[in-house]
């Protein structure tokens, strides 16, 4: 008896592939040791020397942080370069385009606009979100709070000159 195979186009393989590794993601977010980086990072707002993490982290070892620290890198959910941590996603230790101003004045950086906004309800309190329309280099400055974007962003657009193409832009 021959042995029937399911044919598969490469939009379905490609789809269940990236559904794959996004809950793989999802899952490996789910770790305290990351947790504890991004609470340092937002501290700090820059980039992170892994003895200062070693210091600052609660874990039963040094090593023990560093391990969990590889693996997050390993999982791309980190980067490490030269023993610092530069990037902890959904946070840049090194200037962007996305600024976040917390309530008590310190700034931290996301990797994104997406991530940006995310940071409200992620951290569990209002943030400034501060930017610049990429079309027409207007500045953006908007108010999230953890429910959501300040329902009164007045001027800021999302444009789309085709089915597959977005851009936020401010209007002007």
């Amino acid at each position: 008896m021959a042995m029937t195979l399911p044919m598969k186009t490469i939009d379905e393989l490609l789809d269940s592939a990236v559904a794959a590794r996004q809950a793989a993601r999802r899952a490996a977010r789910d770790n305290n040791l990351l947790r504890q980086v991004w609470r340092v990072f937002v501290a700090r707002g820059a980039p992170i020397p892994i003895e200062v993490l070693e210091r600052e982290l609660t874990a039963p070892a040094r090593q023990t942080v560093r391990d969990g620290l590889a693996r997050l890198d390993e999982d791309d959910l980190i980067m490490v370069q030269d023993g610092v941590v530069r990037l902890a996603y959904p946070l840049s230790g090194d200037p962007t385009a996305f600024t976040v101003r917390l309530p008590d004045g310190r700034t931290c950086f996301t990797c994104c606009a997406i991530d940006a906004l995310g940071m409200a309800p992620m951290l569990g309190q209002p943030v400034t979100v501060e930017s610049w329309c990429h079309h027409c280099a207007v500045p953006i400055r908007l108010r999230v709070d953890p429910e959501g974007p300040d329902a009164d962003i007045d001027g800021v657009v999302v444009g789309r000159r085709d089915p597959d193409e977005r851009r936020a832009c401010s209007g002007h």
